[in-house]
């Protein structure tokens, strides 16, 4: 290792070689192997030693199952080098996809837009650079105007992908749905091919966990735009043009779909991610 190179994980797992120099290898199968985790490479230890530069992954995905060995196992990832495909499961393997995460994007320069979106209201945020940070919880931005803004990876909503031109070049833009200070808002990520597509698996996987399917009224759904839009739990009777009594109901209900989390005994709620995907996919009705 050199001098600057750190070890970021070494532990057990397998990996399989789904495409070789182009060719599927349809009776692949796993082998048994030790995974050691750099800062700059990906060392898999069986039989024989294997190594590959993190520099050398185009492309970080989440499945590709090319015969039914590879579709057995749940969890792996999936790493394109060049005309080769390779699949990589570990024995703690979130663990390991957040290290890999972490070799991937940490110091790294995105472009950011933040809030991009506030409470459903478009802001006229411009594009600034920003240093990336990933964590257990968190994908973390430092901006380079002084914000800090960290992107729960539990408090992800909606999630979604646009080709758009940003700084004159057409990038991927990543638009990702989270809460600050208790208000949603957007926060538009936007850079190479390759951070963009590892930002898009994590932050895919984190937002499958917290989709939700909820069969509302529509006086449930108000209630659920009206804190949307920052509107506070006590005005809501009055926004809405429903009854005190029935807020309070509506609220108990809510809180036991996990739409809404309780602050203060039946007094304050806020809304939970399955809520402000609720509110997402109202408002792109409208």
């Amino acid at each position: 290792m050199s001098d600057t190179e750190k070890k970021i994980t070494d532990t057990q797992g397998q990996y399989l070689q789904a495409v070789q120099k182009g060719q599927r290898l349809t009776d692949a199968s796993w082998q048994t192997c030790r995974i050691v985790l750099t800062t700059e490479r990906l060392v898999l230890i069986a039989d024989e030693k294997r190594q590959f530069p993190l520099s050398a992954i185009d492309r970080i995905a989440d499945r590709f199952d090319v015969n039914q060995q590879s579709a057995s196992v749940s969890n792996y990832v999936v790493l394109h080098l060049g005309d080769n495909v390779l699949l990589v499961t570990a024995k703690e393997h979130e663990s390991f996809e957040t290290d890999l995460y972490r070799a991937a994007l940490d110091g790294e320069i995105i472009l950011v837009q933040h809030p991009a979106v506030e409470g459903g209201v478009v802001q006229n945020a411009g594009w600034t650079k920003g240093r990336m940070k990933v964590t257990d919880e968190a994908l973390q931005l430092a901006l380079a105007d002084g914000q800090a803004v960290p992107i729960e990876r539990a408090d992800i909503g909606d999630l979604s992908f646009d080709d758009k031109t940003v700084s004159g070049e057409e990038r991927t833009v990543i638009e990702v749905e989270h809460t600050q200070d208790d208000i949603s808002v957007e926060t538009h990520l936007a850079g190479d091919d390759f951070h963009a597509t590892v930002l898009q698996v994590m932050l895919e996987e984190s937002a499958e966990r917290n989709r939700a399917d909820l069969d509302l009224s529509s006086t449930e759904r108000r209630v659920i735009m009206a804190l949307y839009s920052g509107i506070s739990p006590f005005d809501v009777p009055s926004f809405v043009g429903i009854s005190v009594d029935q807020t309070e109901e509506i609220f108990d209900r809510l809180i036991e779909l996990e739409a809404i989390s309780l602050r203060r005994e039946r007094t304050e709620v806020a809304l939970t991610t399955k809520g402000r995907r609720v509110a997402g996919e109202k408002m792109g009705e409208q």
